[in-house]
């Protein structure tokens, strides 16, 4: 292999890192909860305890490289993301692994807005496209392979392995980054890093967080709830009055003038939270309910990395020729098809959950190339880093505060369904426990509800899209709304 295809390779087993581990950590919730005798608020709680500092800290990471050097701060985060990766794995309590959860969101916050910055510095201009490409190929792969290989691994060993078997990769990025990558930084970076904001938006986001997925227990606390949802309205307010006179805020307000940007970002928030609350839900039902081994689980979840690793390219090249409105407005429908499929709770496999699936797949290839091409191409040229960043922040939050509403409404919609005093959502007796029968009902009642919520907000995605935005959005789509 060249230089620079070894520069690629690490950058693409360290982005892999943070991309499998998500896929997997999800299928491996239930065996968590058995073991660890968590309740369902505490699983979400492993999952958000990732997404809200790498959501709210993936765009200071990056103005960190930018300054500090990209190969310094990519071999820092690399090292966080393998220690936190250790002490999930050996986590003896709930709350050890939620704060090693955390500490993996701080590493992966400044590993991943590095891989990219590093092919662009690596790479000249006419060949760069090709090597992201070649990079978000391999991504969507080894993201989509993590299922089947983790959920064969925790069902022959333990859920521990979704965290062991990021500690090869480490090693391999690590040693790949010290020989073959080179130091590079910008030069023209100036200024101090909006560390304030940063502060405040996870202070505010994990408020909100906190309080969406308290009402998710049997028996929420209204004044802790109330306090939350104030705590994070007035931290929302305070980031944005601090962003407006930041000298290098990390979310520039000037970006959303652009009605394509405003547009495409308010879709990933409905898309992406409506794709994240289902395939955090998913497992739940697949596991506790139907009974599927989790290896089972991980071989239906294939299709659907594969089918948009391997599709986007072509879906991306289409938008470029015909404009993304209405690949993004029929993409994000039928996501929205596909979860109402599955909120029927059709008892067969293939015709009630691979089918859907798929479908959703078939959406989500659809959209993926083309809502970035909307968000890159309303953005100016000096701003393109930050537009990105952006977008790839709304994602990670909007799945992050989904996973709190899902959770609340299939809660509340549990209690009301006849649920028996105590119980909790997602807590089911095992197969054959005669308490199990007065709460299948309940679950399935929840299960549902809130899978339908999240197709609904596909439909607000793809309604959004068309009325939005225009037949072409070029580069010269950057004018004010």
């Amino acid at each position: 292999m060249t230089r620079p295809a070894l520069v690629l390779a690490a950058t693409v087993i360290a982005s892999a890192m943070a991309f499998i581990d998500g896929s997997v950590v999800t299928i491996a919730l239930p065996a968590m909860q058995a073991e660890l005798q968590a309740d369902f608020q505490q699983l979400q709680w492993v999952v958000n305890a990732y997404t809200l500092p790498l959501g709210a800290l993936i765009l200071v990471g990056g103005g960190i490289g930018d300054r500090v050097g990209r190969k310094r701060v990519f071999v820092a985060g690399i090292l966080v993301f393998a220690a936190a990766s250790l002490i999930c794995a050996a986590a003896c309590s709930v709350g050890l692994l939620i704060g090693g959860r955390a500490l993996q969101g701080i590493g992966a916050a400044f590993l991943v807005p590095q891989s990219l910055a590093i092919i662009s510095a690596s790479f000249p201009r006419e060949v760069r496209g090709r090597a992201i490409g070649v990079w978000a190929a391999a991504s969507a792969i080894t993201t989509a392979l993590g299922p089947p290989i983790g959920g064969f691994l925790i069902d022959v060993l333990t859920w521990r392995v979704a965290f062991w078997i990021n500690l090869p990769l480490c090693v391999a990025a690590l040693w790949l980054t010290f020989r073959y990558v080179p130091e590079s930084r910008d030069e023209n970076a100036t200024g101090g890093l909006d560390w304030a904001g940063s502060a405040l938006a996870v202070l505010a986001l994990g408020a909100l967080t906190y309080g969406l997925t308290s009402l998710s227990d049997g028996t929420p606390q209204r004044g802790a709830i109330a306090a939350a949802f104030a705590i994070g309205a007035v931290g929302v307010l305070a980031f944005w009055g601090v962003e407006r006179r930041a000298a290098n805020p990390i979310m520039p307000f000037e970006l959303f003038r652009s009605r394509p940007f405003l547009v495409a970002n308010v879709a990933t928030v409905f898309l992406y939270g409506a794709l994240t609350a289902v395939l955090f839900l998913l497992p739940f039902d697949l596991i506790e309910r139907r009974g599927m081994a989790a290896s089972s689980v991980g071989m239906l979840l294939l299709p659907f990395g594969l089918i948009i690793g391997l599709l986007s390219r072509y879906a991306g090249g289409l938008s470029d020729r015909h404009g993304p409105r209405l690949f993004l407005a029929l993409g994000s429908l039928l996501v929205g098809i596909g979860a109402g499929w599955l909120a029927l709770g059709v008892a067969n496999i293939w015709t009630g959950v691979l089918a859907p699936i798929l479908l959703m797949a078939l959406g989500m290839a659809a959209v993926v190339s083309p809502l970035t091409t909307v968000v890159m191409n309303s953005a100016p040229d000096h701003r393109s880093g930050a537009a990105s960043g952006i977008n790839n922040a709304a994602s990670r939050v909007a799945g992050l505060l989904a996973i709190g509403l899902i959770g609340a409404t299939a809660g509340l919609i549990f209690t009301w369904s006849g649920a028996p005093v105590g119980a909790r959502f997602g807590d089911l007796p095992p197969l054959g426990d005669p308490a199990r029968i007065a709460l299948e009902g309940p679950f399935a009642a929840g299960y549902s509800g809130a899978v339908a919520m999240a197709a609904a907000w596909c439909v607000v995605a793809a309604i959004c899209a068309f009325t939005g935005l225009r037949e072409d959005v070029s580069g010269a789509a950057a004018k004010p709304a």
